[in-house]
């Protein structure tokens, strides 16, 4: 069973920067895509940033120039390094896997199998 957990997450000021890092257990994902996600209250779910097993990289237009999404394979873990944070960010952050190998990045929600908790990331103006 593959489990994601998300870390990293807090309060910042806006134009300050956060890292969210997830850790993958259950199973080596060093084939699989994986991608970020968010959810602000009232809104649904939203696709930030996703990465596949090149890796190659798409982000939301959004997230363009203000984040970067990285993975480490020997650690079976993703980050999403955020700069010149915007309250509009505010939002809980999901990491999300895909089950098959060898497939391009995702950005629908549905094409990910493993999600993690969230962890709370809230950017104060």
């Amino acid at each position: 069973q593959v489990q994601l957990v998300e870390s990293g997450g807090g309060m910042v000021q806006a134009g300050g920067s956060l890292t969210v890092s997830c850790a993958a257990s259950g199973r080596t994902l060093g084939r699989n895509a994986m991608g970020w996600f968010r959810q602000a209250v009232g809104k649904e779910r939203e696709f930030v940033a996703a990465i596949d097993w090149r890796p190659r990289t798409t982000y939301a237009d959004f997230a363009k120039g203000r984040f970067t999404i990285s993975r480490d394979l020997a650690e079976n873990t993703q980050s999403l390094q955020m700069n010149n944070l915007k309250s509009e960010d505010t939002a809980v952050y999901y990491c999300a896997a895909v089950a098959a190998i060898y497939l391009d990045p995702r950005e629908q929600v549905d094409s990910y199998d493993y999600w993690g908790q969230g962890t709370q990331v809230t950017v104060s103006s």
